[in-house]
């Protein structure tokens, strides 16, 4: 297959589709069930026991390309893709209040950022409540940063993982009450959160686990996101749960196997006033046409300039429920 790529030269960002590797899970030698430690190993074990394989893919660029015609209007608007159809969905001309400094701290990730992400889903999902439980920054130019960009295809929950983190984190979102002896409105929020987990768990209520992603120094010139569009996605076939052992508890993450049919998309040079949700599970999956998971990996683009900006995004985690 022949595809034309192209470099903008205003903002040295690639641009168009491209074919570039992308790493897939391969089966452990004795077909064992996979499994990743999160931190170190016990002594013996290896930090993960499964392995992985690179494919060329094509990798298709959704924001539309400048208009070279300039009699003709410029249309930039990237199509709407949606949460319930493709399982990700872009939001543009997001305003924000954040300045460079927020990033700089957990504390101020979490006194300024969050409450946006928050009014964000529940204002564009109309959601009855968001649960933000925890958020990752990546940096690929500090070797200080403990987590740089994933180059690995990958989802970030399994079904069994949302529940165990429904039962985790829904009563940690029930404000303590300011004075231990007001035992009325402890036992209140005590009984609000065992009906939200009574109900969630039952099925009563939706929850799904939608990540936002959002770049700290765009455009981003380097090490851009692919996903994979979940109408594209074998979800039997294709995706295969692996054990997140956490020194404290197991969670799942979910690998993926290579597939020609998955369709893999970008955003080129994604912007800071940019948002991408990516939903990892959905609770009501029977109930909306069946499990449509995202997922998603960053990748070298062959076009990227040595100069490049290395690229830096947070990602946050959140439960939406409703």
């Amino acid at each position: 297959m022949t595809i034309t790529t192209t470099t903008t030269k205003t903002t040295r960002i690639p641009s168009g589709p491209v074919e570039a590797q992308l790493v897939f899970y391969s089966p452990p030698a004795d077909n064992s069930p996979p499994y990743n430690y999160v931190e170190t190993p016990p002594p013996g074990l290896p930090q993960r026991n499964y392995n992985e394989e690179t494919h060329k893919v094509t990798i298709t660029d959704i924001r539309p390309p400048p208009n070279s015609n300039p009699a003709e209007p410029t249309t930039t608007k990237i199509p709407d893709y949606t949460l319930s159809t493709s399982a990700f969905e872009i939001l543009s001309s997001i305003s924000t209040s954040t300045t460079t400094s927020t990033f700089d701290s957990d504390t101020s990730i979490r006194e300024s950022y969050y409450p946006e992400i928050t009014h964000l889903l529940l204002s564009h999902l109309n959601a009855e409540k968001v649960i933000i439980f925890d958020h990752t920054i990546r940096r690929a130019a500090d070797p200080a940063a403990p987590r740089g960009p994933v180059h690995r295809a990958h989802v970030d929950q399994t079904a069994y993982a949302a529940a165990e983190r429904i039962k985790l984190h829904v009563p940690s979102s029930f404000s303590s009450s300011p004075s231990s002896s007001d035992k009325e409105k402890e036992d209140e929020n005590k009984n609000e959160e065992e009906e939200l987990i009574r109900a969630c768990l039952q099925g009563e209520k939706r929850y799904r686990i939608i990540n936002v992603w959002k770049p700290l120094n765009g455009p981003v010139e380097s090490s851009p996101l692919a996903f994979a569009s979940a109408d594209t996605v074998d979800v039997e076939r294709d995706l295969v749960p692996v054990q997140h052992r956490y020194p404290h508890r197991v969670g799942e993450t979910m690998a993926v196997r290579y597939n020609p049919h998955q369709k893999w998309l970008y955003v080129s040079g994604m912007r800071d006033d940019e948002r991408l949700l990516l939903q990892c599970s959905d609770s009501w999956a029977d109930k909306t046409g069946g499990l449509k998971v995202v997922p998603h990996t960053a990748f070298w683009d062959p076009r990227t300039k040595e100069d490049a900006k290395p690229r830096e995004s947070i990602e946050v985690r959140t439960l939406v429920i409703g």
